[in-house]
């Protein structure tokens, strides 16, 4: 069971906040009631929610309603997260949505500007902090590690969150992120989904990771046949999945996208599983255990 948090900075140091089960905890009553929170604290969540009050109303709101029912933890994936995490014993998740992928043996504070998704997370969750990347309520180095898991395409400016990231950690970031440009080519945007695509944009925020955190370390995140993440490439051996309107409910891709532009790519799809089109040209896939689809893990080693 994890002890005090300490993470305010030098100002709230002299405050020790009482010990507490790992629980999901909204910003506004974050570990001690308002009444007890020191003046410090009560400050920097004020600032969060004034300056960032359009980030503050993010699009999960709106289409993470049921995100925790498809998003699950993948145990694969998250074995190499701990690996990159190295030995840091306190973690910053940001864009930490419902709270997959968060060690359960380290200190760990969530940031997630949804409240749709803090509600959604589990009992014994770390703590959440309601505020957005761009502007981390939090004082300089008071975290041995960040960790950022497919949450970078959402931020409203990539690289005011990755100084936001620097700035807050001592010595490592983990990013998770998918670089189309890398791996084998997905084939539900190569012959389904073009418009859904992102490719520009996610190399774009690579580039954005190199300046600003310096050089990275790549580690190859192969997706397996059976993942149990629901992500946009987390079907790529069953296609038949992609046809659940709740599983699409819950990538942002499909839920942010124009609905004659899904129902197109989803009468193609519908058409070419009955006629064995799919099977025909990509049925091979179905027997791989796993494929590189682009999935990298970012190491950036700042001390």
């Amino acid at each position: 069971m994890l002890g005090v948090w300490r993470t305010l900075g030098a100002k709230c140091r002299s405050h020790v906040f009482q010990p507490c089960r790992r629980s999901s905890i909204p910003a506004r009553n974050l570990t001690l009631p308002s009444s007890r929170q020191p003046p410090e604290y009560r400050r920097l969540r004020l600032m969060s929610n004034v300056r960032h009050r359009k980030a503050m109303q993010p699009r999960y709101d709106q289409i993470g309603k049921t995100y925790r029912e498809t998003r699950k933890q993948d145990p694969r994936i998250a074995r190499l997260i701990e690996l990159a995490l190295g030995d840091a014993r306190s973690v910053l998740n940001v864009g930490a949505g419902t709270g997959s992928y968060e060690p359960s043996d380290r200190e760990v504070l969530a940031v997630e500007p949804s409240e749709t998704m803090i509600r959604q997370r589990p009992e014994g969750a770390a703590p959440a902090l309601q505020a957005s990347a761009e502007a981390l309520p939090l004082q300089d180095k008071s975290f041995d590690a960040a960790l950022a898991v497919n949450t970078m395409h959402h931020w409203q400016d990539v690289r005011a969150g990755l100084r936001e990231l620097r700035r807050v950690t001592r010595s490592r970031v983990v990013i998770f992120h998918r670089n189309p440009q890398e791996g084998v080519a997905l084939w539900l945007t190569e012959e389904y989904f073009p418009t859904l695509s992102s490719d520009r944009r996610m190399a774009d925020i690579v580039s954005a990771i190199e300046d600003e955190l310096g050089p990275i370390e790549r580690v190859r995140i192969p997706l397996p046949a059976k993942c149990e993440d629901g992500l946009f490439s987390g079907y790529w051996a069953r296609p038949e999945m992609y046809m659940n309107s709740e599983i699409r409910r819950n990538i942002s891709n499909f839920a942010l996208a124009e609905e004659e532009i899904v129902k197109q790519g989803l009468k193609a799809l519908q058409a070419d599983l009955e006629s064995g089109a799919w099977d025909r040209k990509y049925g091979h896939l179905r027997a791989l255990p796993e494929i590189d689809i682009g999935h990298r893990l970012l190491v950036a080693n700042l001390a």
